[in-house]
């Protein structure tokens, strides 16, 4: 039985205490996915669109409870059989923290997703309501072993409307924009067996650790998510399954681009760049973004010759947190290292 359908209830005010989040059910959850098929499906049919929402809590990252679903419902009617007012994602991710002197701590950070209010409930306050809760709520969620230092969102509707419910953008948030191209340096840059991803990963924390632990004095508290294996296969898995599904190909088994090892880092950076770029192409994509380069590699791209834009996102992609400290209270905003795509999802 599908979910009490809204025409037949009086929908609450948004600040009734009767309100409160929950989880939803299987059976409601097909109900979620329904509603946004709408505006999240894109070329998938509504069918398939289910059947990649069943199938992404199955993936890493999500699995074993890393994904959470949440919703604001009427506490006085049961599961199935009450409106879903709200509804949103949060997933538990690995993250590091230093101080000045360079002391590195492992913790926790919720990353929300799929905010989304039906059509007829929009403009009532349930989204606000639902955040307000839910904002609460992941301060100590699942911090059994780590302490949870914040939770972020990706906002795709600008900076303000999370940001007066407590959700702060990043001070940046930009990305560089290189248009695809058949042009390829293919000796100089490799495919990376999908076997070699996990080593790869650990190579990445290794360095980000190391990074971390140098003193900085006068600086903030620095903070990255890191940028583990799960990740990097929540976004393989969701993007094999949609060229399954459109195109009934899937991408080569390789993952991942790098450079040999017997040249300079600004040879690795071009050879790496215009291979995505013709990867980019073959798939008849129109550009490639890499997010939140360091200044030493923008200017190396600029070095490169490769002709690029600078994109200060204002409007979609803004990386966002509510940041707590030991006591749970909440706290300025740390240095955000390494706010790239991977960590959005």
């Amino acid at each position: 039985m599908p979910c009490a359908p809204l025409r037949s209830v009086l929908l609450p005010d948004a600040n009734s205490l009767e309100l409160r989040l929950s989880h939803p059910t299987p059976k409601e959850c097909v109900e979620i996915w329904r509603s946004t098929s709408a505006s999240w499906r894109d070329s998938l049919t509504v069918p398939v669109y289910l059947k990649e929402s069943l199938y992404l809590t199955t993936v890493p990252l999500a699995k074993d409870g890393g994904m959470t679903d949440w919703v604001l419902v009427d506490k006085n009617l049961p599961p199935d059989h009450r409106s879903i007012l709200c509804s949103c994602e949060s997933f538990r991710k690995r993250a590091l923290t230093s101080d000045p002197e360079g002391n590195v701590n492992d913790a926790i950070i919720h990353a929300i997703a799929s905010v989304f209010c039906p059509p007829g409930q929009r403009s009532r306050g349930y989204a606000s309501r639902m955040m307000r809760e839910l904002a609460q709520v992941l301060r100590t969620w699942q911090s059994e072993n780590y302490r949870c230092i914040g939770s972020i969102l990706y906002s795709e509707i600008g900076k303000e409307y999370y940001a007066k419910r407590g959700w702060r953008p990043n001070l940046t948030n930009s990305h560089v924009e290189f248009q695809s191209t058949t042009t390829c340096h293919q000796l100089l840059a490799q495919l990376v067996p999908s076997e070699d991803l996990a080593e790869l990963c650990h190579r990445d924390e290794v360095m980000i650790r190391k990074a971390m632990a140098i003193p900085a004095e006068g600086a903030e508290t620095r903070m990255t998510v890191i940028p583990d294996l799960d990740h990097m296969l929540w976004h393989i898995d969701k993007e094999e399954f949609a060229c399954k599904e459109l195109i009934n190909c899937l991408p080569v088994d390789e993952k991942k681009l790098h450079a040999e090892d017997n040249h300079k880092q600004l040879d690795y950076l071009k050879a790496v760049l215009e291979a995505a770029q013709a990867e980019a192409a073959e798939w008849r994509l129109d550009q490639v973004q890499l997010w939140d380069p360091s200044p030493a590699v923008r200017d190396m791209i600029v070095q490169s010759g490769i002709e690029h834009v600078l994109v200060d996102r204002q409007e979609d992609g803004i990386a966002s947190g509510v940041w707590y400290d030991s006591s749970g209270e909440v706290e300025k905003a740390p240095h955000w290292l390494n706010n790239e795509y991977y960590s959005w999802c």
